[in-house]
């Protein structure tokens, strides 16, 4: 352990504290209007690893001199944070949206249920499966839109919505497990180890189906009596609702196909150069110019919500990088079994992708503490915000819908831990 790896941990801790209390600071914002602001900024979910990524950076430079830091900090890998930018960005545009929510209102139509209890338990089942596809980042951002105008709003019993963030969030992080490339967790050992995504479909992906399809269909008998008749898609605006709004908004002009089909296709291509930064940034700046050409077409687009999600993970990816002479140890030091409820935990308080990033670097490691080690990091995603990359993305978009507008890390615990022993369960029995 050198003095620089000891400053990364302390720092570490403190932005896992500063985490569970920035809730009270937005209590305090209210409490002290004079420092509302500051108070208001250390209250933001989003900004605390960024925040302390940043004195990270600053005590680097201080110890070992600023070339030092700027090597670390450049040494360091955003294709994540900012692949999670685009595609909540891309994902959450009113043109996307629109096709996705219409898509899902005429399969709750189908379905032998008020319509709105169908649309509930698809945007916490169907959407998050789908991320097996569009990846989980992409899921998160759909699902919370969705939902955002369904559950979590005025009128709805604050443990519910609590309740339903933690199955959302477990259900997100469990739900990408059907193919190698959509969870980031799974993507960090997926070359490494060998695993396709015929393997993940088989050994994860029926078993995350059964716990996404139990998590859901119980929280949905939760808030079924809570559950409210929507306007139709067109006729509320799901991303002013998601930043605050109370009713419905003025929306544009019918999108025509053409255009969605266009914004499909930018998602599309996104996803599938997910791991070249250079290429998608290209078509985001494409698809910011198409956006434009086709305002009427358009709602504003969620740039300040992806930023600072971004800026979360770049702080999470730098203050993480200091901590692998302790977690390593761990993670190989464990039998399998131990390694799962293990993976489980740590999951809580790191990133699930850096905790099976760190498993693909220790040589030998059997097959089955590989599945354990996957298994257990996945099964905890929904614990914390920082447990998996797409929380981020969910509190922002969601948070409003809170009191106080924010969520906090004990409400999040605690409605996160059934879902988190349902999917626990079904992986490892």
């Amino acid at each position: 352990m050198t003095t620089i790896q000891l400053i990364g941990a302390i720092l570490f801790g403190l932005a896992l504290v500063h985490t569970f209390a920035a809730k009270s600071f937005e209590i305090l914002a209210h409490r002290h209007p004079r420092h509302a602001g500051l108070l208001h900024l250390l209250g933001e979910v989003e900004v605390v690893f960024g925040f302390w990524a940043a004195i990270l950076i600053v005590a680097i430079a201080i110890a070992a001199g600023g070339q030092n830091a700027i090597a670390y900090a450049e040494s360091r890998q955003y294709t994540e944070p900012l692949f999670v930018f685009v595609v909540m960005v891309v994902a959450a545009s009113w043109p996307v949206l629109n096709a996705v929510q219409r898509a899902l209102q005429a399969l709750a139509r189908l379905a032998p249920m008020r319509t709105e209890l169908a649309l509930a338990w698809l945007g916490l089942a169907l959407v998050p499966l789908a991320g097996s596809l569009i990846t989980e980042p992409a899921a998160m951002t759909l699902a919370a839109l969705t939902l955002a105008p369904l559950v979590f709003r005025d009128g709805m019993p604050e443990r519910l919505k609590y309740a339903a963030l933690g199955v959302l969030f477990v259900n997100v992080s469990i739900g990408g497990t059907l193919t190698s490339y959509a969870a980031p967790p799974v993507l960090m050992v997926a070359a490494t180890w060998g695993w396709d995504s015929a393997f993940m479909a088989s050994q994860f992906g029926w078993k995350a189906t059964l716990a996404v399809l139990v998590n859901a269909t119980a929280i949905c008998f939760l808030l079924q009596r809570h559950l409210q008749p929507q306007a139709a898609p067109g006729g509320m605006d799901a991303n002013a609702s998601a930043a605050g709004g109370n009713g419905p908004t003025p929306v544009p002009v019918p999108v025509p196909l053409l255009v969605s089909l266009i914004h499909l296709g930018f998602l599309a291509a996104v996803v599938l150069l997910a791991h070249h930064p250079v290429m998608f940034l290209g078509l985001f700046l494409l698809f910011l110019g198409f956006t434009q050409a086709y305002q009427r077409y358009q709602q504003p687009l969620i740039l300040k919500e992806g930023l600072l999600v971004g800026f979360f993970l770049a702080g999470l990816v730098v203050l993480g990088g200091m901590q692998q002479w302790w977690l390593q140890p761990i993670v190989s030091s464990l039998a399998p079994v131990a390694l799962f409820f293990g993976a489980l935990g740590l999951t809580a308080i790191t990133d699930n992708a850096a905790l099976t990033y760190l498993g693909s670097l220790i040589d030998g490691m059997a097959p089955q503490a590989q599945y354990m080690l996957v298994a257990g990091a996945v099964a905890g995603g929904g614990l914390t915000v920082i447990a998996n990359a797409p929380n981020p993305a969910g509190v922002s978009l969601l948070r409003r819908g809170f009191q106080d507008e924010s969520i906090g890390a004990v409400g999040l615990l605690l409605g996160a831990l059934p879902p988190t022993a349902v999917a626990a369960l079904a992986f490892f029995l």
